[in-house]
């Protein structure tokens, strides 16, 4: 899991001149490369005798947790270690309690605010829902396509920003900093599932309306694509502190390192990559500003992705497999471990690229 650069962008508070200008914000991407792409301290076990026998005898029987209702106050427990498999992708990770797709995403009880009636309220929280689940959950998005739907849920400022995101991505506006798709050729996802933890709230903003918080985890499982362990694009990696890729390490404490189980020989290798998102998104009332009713308009995004390599921009996240790591492809990073199943913490705001302590 790799940490990236600050980036938010897009539309800004409707100022009372009744225009809804657009300015830069400082939103931040943190990338964190898992523990054992860096050669960091981990029990790699290999068992004797039938390894699959070994695997159900150390199965997590997590209890099932619903969609979240608050802010937790402890990371998730620890999980019995396994290896990631097409059939069982989230083994041996927290997610595998958690729910999946849409229903994830609890949404609190609506309220009158300000110049909104409690039916206005419910309403913009389902857009918001909406436009989490086209750009974090959309099978097709998440497989590579564009998101047109995303775009279509968005004031026009916002769209076209995000659409220029998206046909010109680089390191100051790369559009994996607010939608979860991955290149066909680097990474293919195992299932259409994906496993969801977080918390949706919302507040009235004065004169400019509702403002909606966000604060959820999204898990993905991958395979690799037919370009993993070749030679890295253009859009790759530099080496250690140069330029393209921020050095150092998030923040966290406590954080220990993961211990694994060989995969056996010949299984497709299956890794998870994990991205929290924290949005602010505003509902502006139509009849003071230039906004459309039934649109959204994000203010601030921030990105925390793990199991991901370092100095990426082309768009795309970009899970970290064994062929990346074996050939180099993967940038080495250091910094003390974050857990990024612990949402519980602040998001990391250091804009440097860490290590995660599980995946």
């Amino acid at each position: 899991m790799d940490l990236d650069e600050e980036h938010v962008r897009g539309a800004t508070p409707p100022e009372a001149s009744g225009r809804e200008p657009h300015r830069l914000r400082n939103t931040l991407l943190t990338l964190l490369i898992p523990v054992t792409a860096l050669g960091a301290t981990v029990a790699v076990m290999a068992w004797k005798g039938n390894p699959k026998e070994k695997l159900r005898a150390q199965s997590s029987a997590l209890p099932s947790v619903g969609a979240a209702t608050a802010t937790p106050t402890k990371a998730p427990p620890s999980v019995s270690p396994e290896t990631a498999t097409v059939d069982r992708p989230w083994a041996g990770s927290p997610a595998e309690a958690w729910p999946a797709g849409p229903d994830g995403l609890a949404l609190p009880q609506a309220t009158a605010v300000g110049v909104f009636d409690q039916d206005r309220v419910a309403k913009d929280l389902e857009l918001a829902k909406a436009f989490l689940v086209a750009t974090n959950l959309d099978p097709k998005v998440v497989a590579g396509g564009y998101p047109q739907a995303a775009l279509d849920l968005t004031n026009q400022q916002n769209g076209d920003d995000l659409a220029a995101d998206l046909a010109h991505p680089s390191k100051e506006n790369d559009p994996a900093t607010w939608v979860s798709r991955f290149d066909p050729e680097w990474a293919v996802p195992v299932t259409d599932q994906v496993k969801v933890q977080g918390l949706i709230t919302f507040e009235g903003d004065g004169e400019q309306g509702l403002l909606v918080h966000v604060d959820v985890t999204f898990v993905y499982a991958l395979k690799p694509g037919p370009q993993v362990g070749k030679a890295a694009p253009s859009t790759g990696p530099t080496t250690p502190g140069g330029g393209s890729r921020p050095s150092g390490g998030s923040s966290s404490s406590g954080a220990k390192s993961v211990a694994l189980i060989q995969a056996e020989p010949g299984t497709v290798e299956v890794e998870r990559e994990i991205v929290r998102r924290k949005l602010d998104i505003r509902f502006a009332d139509p009849a003071r500003f230039q906004v459309k009713k039934d649109k959204v308009s994000l203010t601030r995004w921030s990105t925390e992705r793990a199991n991901t390599l370092c100095g990426f921009h082309d768009g795309y996240l970009r899970p970290s497999f064994r062929a990346d790591r074996s050939s180099g492809t993967a940038a080495p990073s250091g910094g003390p471990a974050t857990d990024p199943y612990d949402w519980s913490r602040p998001l990391d705001e250091s804009g440097e690229c860490g290590t995660a302590s599980r995946s």
